[in-house]
């Protein structure tokens, strides 16, 4: 990080911040690290390892659209899943899920129910219509968990029902079931 050659010689780095004044304020935070070198005393990476090849990325394993309007939740979750290999787009609310859906062909949904407007529920019963996305899996991906909440799910037409913060290696079963 504070290497600006981009050697792999380990070296500390340290942030430090004195806090804010007035009441509440003059706590401040110090964080410091030393990294070990990643290939060896001063030896450079390759570029093999910053841009690997084409035949040394993964290869796309399946379509997937993230419906989620928690920004942060939604990003976070489609760069985990990009970076195992899937072609991920990101709807942020029901109606936009409903028109990208049909033109990216997604093999799995993952669909929060609290969404605003049009909740998740109407939103799984209107893909399920689209004649073009049968077969699509559904997963709930959501923070309702009360007994009633996963008959209710499986009715509006999803197959799964999974509970945030979601368990990465549950979902990861799920996606490689497919």
């Amino acid at each position: 990080m504070s290497n600006p050659s981009n050697t792999a010689v380990s070296s500390p780095t340290r942030y430090e911040s004195p806090g804010h004044p007035g009441p509440a304020g003059g706590r401040g935070s110090e964080f410091s690290a030393r990294l070990p070198p990643a290939t060896g005393q001063g030896e450079r990476m390759n570029d093999e390892a910053v841009n690997p090849s084409p035949s040394a990325r993964p290869q796309a394993q399946r379509k997937i659209l993230v419906v989620d309007d928690n920004r942060d939740a939604a990003d976070s979750l489609a760069l985990l899943l990009r970076l195992m290999g899937n072609d991920v787009r990101v709807a942020r609310d029901g109606a936009s899920a409903l028109a990208l859906a049909p033109e990216f062909g997604p093999a799995v949904v993952l669909l929060d129910i609290g969404l605003p407007g049009m909740d998740g529920y109407e939103v799984a019963r209107g893909l399920r219509a689209r004649p073009e996305l049968t077969g699509v899996v559904l997963i709930a991906l959501t923070g309702w968990s009360q007994d009633e909440d996963r008959p209710r799910s499986h009715e509006a037409g999803f197959d799964h029902h999974l509970i945030k913060p979601v368990d990465i290696g549950a979902l990861q079963a799920l996606l490689s079931a497919r």
